[in-house]
């Protein structure tokens, strides 16, 4: 679910690294929107990242 639907974007993976230089996991999650868009001529709820809708790659219903 945490996947853009136009570029593919998803959750990407590292490190936190501590002050002792100690590493445990994390992940960094997209700014995922659910949003009603025009897909294919028809309205279609999509889940889009704030990238995409910022620079109009997706036409809103």
């Amino acid at each position: 679910m945490a996947n853009c639907s136009v570029c593919g974007k998803g959750v990407t993976f590292g490190h936190n690294v501590s002050h002792s230089n100690r590493k445990t996991n994390r992940t960094w999650k997209p700014n995922i929107r659910k949003v009603k868009a025009v897909v294919n001529g028809t309205n279609k709820t999509v889940y889009v990242c704030s990238r995409c809708l910022r620079s109009g790659k997706i036409e809103r219903a």
